[in-house]
């Protein structure tokens, strides 16, 4: 009797599992059909909307730039620089150096090429990186010949069945020919014969192995690798290319090595007149790189975009007219004014960049991005705004005398020692004793940690020879800072401790009206509001009766001035509540700018802007956080002590005198005249890590007037 029971108890069991197993097997059928109909439909709706290969190419249409208020900047027409060539015109070797570096498969896959698809996985994967993508040379042909630049599973889909369609009706030469008829090189050049001329001043079949290399690694980012805008790059991909051809067989070793040492002559650019320049040119290409970066070139200059920006042009044609100052001591070789100069003003609540000088010409250098310069007595700021984080206040004294680091013993700009001065006072005068005191008592990872926070990128912080030493108290860095960094890093004290990234572009819509990308401002505290608020009292000080008094303008603004031992580089760097703007005046042969300092030329320059760029906008004071109480100032005045003349070299920065100082043979502890070597591109085993956010009296945060 148990026993039956059992039995049945153990039958309904199986039963229950039976019947359990085949509902899940159902609904798991049922699941398939569902994403595999799904994924069907999907695919059939991305067939049927696919442009067919007997439509002709989109016609192209121009894009437009505005500036921040609707008015039009510039038209990128459309026109394109191409002439197309036949396959028998091209080089084998040019021929050759594509299919290596784009796609080494091109001759035997049909279109699509799987084991090309799952190499770039895999590397993408263990991030080794691949010198091919996935995407064949035949699917780069069917996007840009008749697909948009969208980043879509869709958009993939067609671009592989189109180009199952193109292998079906062309040849492999013919693809071959379509594509380097088709590609972009920068510089408006489109296809190689373009490219050829533009870079090289001859036509395609006349090109050399090298050249043919070069060419074949641009197109990989245009910017990036057009050896006019960046030839260290673009020689480097070049080497690149040459060890693909190798690899796969195109050349021997040998001869990839003589040509990777082969120097080339490139095409000279000829350059406009000033009277010629376009208002603006430098911000639009700036603007245009963005683009072509990140949407490629034909959106720019196919698609008919219109780009609004963040650009002001009344405060641009006041930047331009007030660049107007630098003197104009020679022509160089390229045809271009010498001294160069940038000028770079940003609204430090929003980052918007509001006017841009990039240089004295039509060239494609744009110093106010480019050009890192040393910064002199500009970066002189973080080092007194680690001291305020770290407990000093502007009246807290430090001794102006003499002393040693090592070899090196600082002086200021006069020659002379000043006795026992206030943080204010030294800030004021620019005097580089206390300062390099002052960074030795915060020790040199707090400047240089505010200094990042607030936007400078260009800091070595690693490596044999790195920022972190004494020096950069001064303004001696292994590479420098730009004009648009250091504006943006000045702005934070204007926006109460408060960095907000600088942007160029709000909004860009295309041909049908769809909005394909608007940009918010990124905001970031940084800098306790109270410290922010003391540094700009401080630094308006330089203004009133400091070094920079050529800059007032008689509403309340604060700056620095900054200028390079032996004069390669003059700054002046300022902001009001409303505008930050940064002023750099050099050589782009870092030649001797012959005693212009930072507290002339830059000063009324940046004087001439601001008092233009903001008549409309009415004057505020900056605004005091709660609880600060300024103290006032105990040594107005400095006073001089005689020092032991033995003991002093050249200073690093000599704000507001021109009279050149005797410089010490052998001296090692001159950062900005040394040629230093490039920073390290990985990171040296043997250095500290970097430096950690340093300890504040209170956190940062924004006072919402």
């Amino acid at each position: 009797m148990d026993k039956d029971r059992d039995d049945s108890s153990k039958n309904s069991r199986r039963s229950s599992k039976s019947g359990s197993s085949k509902i899940t097997v159902i609904a798991l059928i049922v699941f398939v059909v569902m994403i595999t109909g799904a994924g069907l439909g999907f695919l059939t709706a991305s067939i049927h909307t696919m442009p067919s290969l007997k439509d002709e190419i989109r016609p192209a249409a121009s894009s437009q730039i505005y500036d921040v208020n609707g008015k039009l900047i510039n038209t990128i027409h459309s026109v394109e620089n191409r002439v197309p060539v036949s396959i028998n015109k091209i080089p084998k070797n040019l021929q050759n150096a594509f299919v290596a570096a784009e796609d080494a498969r091109f001759y035997q896959h049909i279109g699509i090429d799987p084991r090309g698809i799952l190499r770039a996985v895999w590397s993408n994967i263990t991030d080794r990186g691949v010198s091919e993508g996935g995407s064949t040379i035949t699917q780069q042909l069917a996007k840009n010949a008749l697909l948009s630049q969208e980043r879509t599973l869709k958009r993939k889909i067609q671009e592989a069945i189109l180009a199952l369609q193109i292998e079906r009706q062309y040849s492999k030469s013919e693809i071959l020919e379509l594509y380097l008829n088709q590609i972009y090189f920068g510089q408006g050049a489109y296809g190689v014969q373009s490219a050829a001329i533009v870079y090289f001043g001859k036509n395609v079949e006349d090109l050399t192995l090298p050249e043919c290399a070069m060419l074949a690694g641009i197109p990989k980012s245009p910017n990036y690798y057009s050896p006019f805008n960046n030839l260290k790059a673009a020689t480097e991909r070049q080497a690149t290319v040459l060890d693909q051809m190798v690899k796969y067989n195109f050349i021997d070793s040998a001869t990839g090595i003589q040509a990777a040492n082969t120097k080339l002559k490139l095409a000279s650019r000829s350059t406009q007149s000033d009277n010629k320049i376009n208002t603006a040119s430098y911000f639009v290409d700036y603007v245009t790189q963005y683009l072509i970066d990140k949407y490629g070139a034909d959106a720019i200059y196919k698609d008919g975009l219109k780009i609004y920006t963040t650009l002001d042009l009344d405060m641009q044609e006041a930047a331009e007219q007030a660049m107007q100052k630098l003197p104009n001591v020679r022509t160089d070789s390229s045809g271009l004014q010498q001294p160069q100069g940038a000028l770079v003003a940003i609204d430090p609540r929003t980052g918007y960049i509001k006017a841009m000088v990039g240089g004295r010409g039509n060239d494609q250098f744009n110093r106010a991005v480019l050009a890192e310069r040393q910064p002199g007595s500009a970066f002189k700021p973080f080092v007194y705004l680690a001291a305020l984080e770290g407990g000093m206040t502007p009246s807290t004294m430090i001794e102006d005398t003499p002393i040693t680091f090592g070899s090196w013993s600082p002086i200021n700009y006069d020659a002379k020692f000043h006795g026992s001065v206030s943080l204010r006072t030294a800030l004021e005068q620019s005097l580089n004793v206390p300062t390099v005191k002052i960074a030795n008592q915060t020790g040199a990872d707090k400047p240089l940690y505010y200094a990042q926070q607030m936007g400078i990128s260009t800091l070595v912080l690693q490596g044999s020879t790195n920022d972190r030493n004494l020096a950069m108290s001064l303004g001696g860095l292994t590479r420098g800072v730009t004009p648009l960094e250091i504006a943006s890093a000045y702005g934070v004290l204007a926006n109460q401790g408060v960095h907000v990234e600088p942007i160029s572009v709000i909004k860009i819509v295309d041909r049908n009206g769809k909005i394909l990308e608007q940009i918010t401002p990124k905001e970031k505290a940084v800098v306790n509001e109270r410290s922010a608020y003391i540094l700009t009292d401080m630094l308006r000080g330089v203004i009133t009766n400091g070094t920079g008094t050529a800059a007032d303008i008689g509403r309340p603004a604060a700056g620095k001035t900054g200028t390079t031992s032996d004069y390669k580089d003059a700054w002046f760097v300022g902001f009001t509540p409303d505008l930050v703007a940064s002023v750099w005046i050099g050589y782009d042969s870092d030649e001797n700018l012959n005693g212009i300092t930072g507290g002339t030329l830059p000063a009324t320059i940046w004087r001439t802007f601001m008092n233009k760029a903001l008549t409309k906008i009415p004057a505020r004071d900056f605004i005091r956080p709660s609880g600060v109480v300024l103290e006032p100032n105990p040594t107005p005045k400095l006073t001089e002590q005689n020092p032991d003349e033995k003991q002093l070299v050249n200073p690093l920065t000599m704000d507001g005198k021109k009279d050149k100082l005797p410089t010490q043979p052998g001296d090692e502890a001159h950062p900005v005249d040394k040629n230093l070597p490039p920073p390290p591109s990985k990171p040296d085993k043997n250095t500290s890590p970097l430096p950690p956010p340093p300890k504040s009296n209170e956190p940062a945060k924004k006072n919402n007037p």
